[in-house]
């Protein structure tokens, strides 16, 4: 699967978490309530399961987009492959956040930053905010779904651009 089709369909699914989300207030039944529970997805053990990875990242997105005011939130997956090609993606996916970065990012966004290794996912993040302008993203949530070990480099990467930051472990 290329790099593309996966960020769309992490985005797609991402937008219709949101648009789910925007609904809350009207109730589920039950029946759909425990059907949603049957499907939950579990923390694959596989690092190269992107099917799985995907599937469970983007469930722990949806649970906690909680204060976003915008369509839909920005999300980055890193992939945890070794390989020429993972390797370009995760540059590339790089590349896609220090421009995000250095534009800034209008207040009611999320960023949303993931993967099967979090100190991966986590020295993206730390890179990528490396050089951002104090306060340059105020009123913006950063999201780092990872390992309680990387959480505390990826937030000091993150403060002084006045982003509020949300760490979910894996």
């Amino acid at each position: 699967m290329t790099t593309m089709r996966k960020f769309a369909l992490l985005a797609a699914v991402a937008l219709a978490a949101a648009l789910t989300l925007s609904a809350c207030g009207k109730h589920e039944d039950e029946q759909q309530a425990a059907s949603a529970q049957a499907a939950q997805a579990t923390r694959p053990t596989d690092k190269s399961d992107a099917e799985g990875w995907n599937k469970y990242l983007v469930q722990l997105l949806q649970k906690n987009l909680q204060g976003m005011s915008a369509s839909q939130p920005y999300a980055y997956l890193v992939t945890a492959g070794d390989t020429d090609e993972a390797k370009a993606q995760n540059e590339r996916q790089l590349s896609t956040v220090q421009d995000t970065v250095a534009r800034g990012v209008l207040p009611g966004n999320l960023l949303a930053f993931a993967g099967p290794d979090s100190a991966k996912t986590a020295d993206l993040v730390v890179t990528a905010f490396t050089g951002a302008r104090a306060g340059s993203f105020k009123d913006v949530i950063v999201l780092f779904i990872g390992d309680q070990a990387d959480q505390q480099r990826v937030e000091e990467a993150i403060k002084p651009t006045g982003a509020t930051f949300r760490f979910v472990q894996m």
